[in-house]
């Protein structure tokens, strides 16, 4: 089945079994979510729920993270894990956002990527979920799954995107990818996928191949 015929019944499907999905990352405004999105790089985001609290309140603007001095963010973040690199994204993005966006975090793509250490997925993260802006965030999860259920041939997480969004109606684009990733982590994880439970089975290149059907 060609991947326009079988979109409209995974969508149905993922509709069903995953009607409450939502960003498992804890923030309450789009500065917020953006410092924890690129806390989250190789890390669960229950980790960096746990650190985020104390950071959010130590530097509640861009500014703060423009100021602080490198050694003071890296124990703020040291939990998180590669918490060098991950302290110079997080000054460069507070004095990148201080200088050019008046301390005020973008509400555009175009604009978004510009910013030191932000790629497409962290950016379509942020406009999904703190602005209500439609946007497809291809992860690992939505990458695998993605292509285990023959919806894309690519690799590159940029091309998973563009092939998705040809197929997938704008409007849900962020929930769409935010199923994926739950079914991902649930479901069709990395290692042994639980392929004979699965309720996409019946549309999955992979799955159908696993099961010898």
């Amino acid at each position: 089945m060609e991947p326009a015929q079988k979109i409209g019944p995974i969508l149905k499907l993922l509709e069903t079994h995953y009607p409450q999905v939502h960003v498992t990352l804890d923030f309450t405004n789009p500065l917020e979510l953006l410092v924890a999105t690129i806390l989250s790089a190789q890390c669960t985001d229950e980790r960096v729920n746990k650190v985020t609290p104390a950071l959010f309140k130590k530097y509640p603007a861009a500014a703060h993270y423009a100021q602080a001095p490198l050694p003071e963010l890296e124990q703020a973040i040291y939990q998180t894990g590669f918490y060098h690199n991950k302290a110079k994204s997080l000054k460069a993005l507070g004095q990148a956002l201080a200088e050019k966006f008046g301390g005020q975090v973008p509400a555009s793509l175009e604009e978004l990527v510009k910013l030191p250490g932000i790629g497409r997925k962290t950016a379509n993260v942020v406009l999904g979920n703190a602005f209500g802006i439609p946007g497809l965030m291809v992860d690992t999860h939505c990458g695998r799954v993605s292509q285990r259920l023959g919806l894309t041939i690519a690799k590159d997480p940029v091309k998973i995107e563009f092939d998705l969004m040809t197929l997938v109606p704008q409007e849900r684009w962020t929930r769409f990818s935010l199923q994926l990733i739950w079914h991902g982590r649930a479901i069709c994880t990395a290692r042994n996928p639980q392929c004979p439970g699965c309720p996409l089975l019946s549309y999955c290149d992979y799955g159908q191949q696993a099961m010898g059907q």
